[in-house]
């Protein structure tokens, strides 16, 4: 079986697989030169070493072009805010790939970038300003969040007119270790409202696996999420005793589909704390389905390489058996 029909089939889509898929967790480049390995420069020689799925995901221009000298912060603002979003700038979509007809991977697109990015927090001090607005004039903020909304539903559409994938992915850095940097209410009401636009395009193209992909502890904004829509949780760079699967899949139950699950900090130990988180997760949650194993963060220079080997090893053998 190829990649994109394992990430189906572990998803209850189409028919069962003869194993989930094994995606890579994604490296920084100094991590090559930090390990030293003969035969690893780079990322395409990882595969060469361990088992990996392919996989491939192709990102949809959301963000406000140009971006503005002064971001919005009144409703009298939104009209002169709305130029900055135009869904006939032909580079907000990726161009087409004639090869994705034909392709043996799964191919995921990202819609959206998330509340804090949605409302222009690149810096501290919009951020400061942003809590502000959500508390002085929270008209303002689902105003903003309807335009973003609507925008991204209108060049979500236009792709999906003429191209398929496999999933979408709506990105959602909102978190802290401590928990959400904005109330499950405040999430509920300024947010997801701004995000059926998009939900209804792509069920109306009929795509099966809508994630999630949070970061840090986001813990209390699942409720409302799932409520929404959302039937996929990729959660990132966790708090493992907050975000930790076996808790959530108990929770939400086996039709919530998760990706990860791993607590990447355990690859800077030894195997056999290495041993332990793997085989504390991922049996119990592939014995319940809609589960694709992965470490929640990206590989970087610190985790030494024989951790990592041993990690990929030891998941390939779980999983192939």
């Amino acid at each position: 079986m190829n990649s994109r029909q394992r990430f189906l089939g572990a998803f209850g889509i189409d028919f069962p697989p003869d194993r989930v898929p094994l995606f890579g967790e994604g490296m920084r480049p100094e991590v090559f030169a930090a390990w030293g390995q003969p035969g690893l420069t780079a990322p395409d020689d990882i595969p060469k070493r361990f088992l990996f799925d392919e996989r491939e995901e192709i990102v949809l221009e959301v963000e406000p072009d140009p971006e503005p000298e002064q971001w919005p912060a009144s409703l009298a603002d939104l009209e002169d805010y709305r130029r900055h979003l135009n869904p006939d700038d032909p580079h907000r979509l990726p161009p087409i790939n004639p090869a994705w007809e034909q392709r043996t991977y799964p191919l995921l697109l990202r819609v959206n970038e998330g509340f804090f990015l949605n409302m222009g927090v690149y810096k501290w001090e919009r951020f400061y300003d942003l809590m502000n607005l959500c508390t002085d004039q929270p008209d303002f903020v689902r105003a903003m969040m309807k335009l973003q909304g609507d925008f991204v539903a209108e060049i979500t559409a236009r792709f999906l007119d003429h191209s398929s994938v496999d999933a979408v992915i709506f990105s959602e850095p909102i978190g802290g270790n401590h928990g959400p940097l904005i109330s499950p209410h405040m999430y509920a009401d300024y947010v997801l409202p701004s995000y059926r636009p998009a939900l209804d395009v792509i069920a109306r193209h009929g795509i099966e696996t809508v994630i999630l992909r949070t970061y840090a502890n986001t813990r209390a904004l699942l409720p409302a999420a799932v409520d929404c829509g959302f039937n996929c949780l990729w959660a990132c760079e966790t708090d493992e005793r907050e975000m930790d699967y076996l808790d959530i899949r108990q929770e939400f139950g086996p039709d919530l589909r998760l990706i990860g699950g791993l607590d990447t900090d355990v690859l800077m130990l030894d195997q056999i704390a290495i041993r332990r988180e793997v085989e504390r997760v991922v049996p119990p949650l592939l014995a319940q389905g809609n589960f694709i194993p992965l470490m929640d963060g990206r590989v970087r220079e610190y985790i030494p390489y024989e951790n990592y080997a041993f990690y990929r090893e030891l998941l390939a053998e779980i999983i192939t058996k």
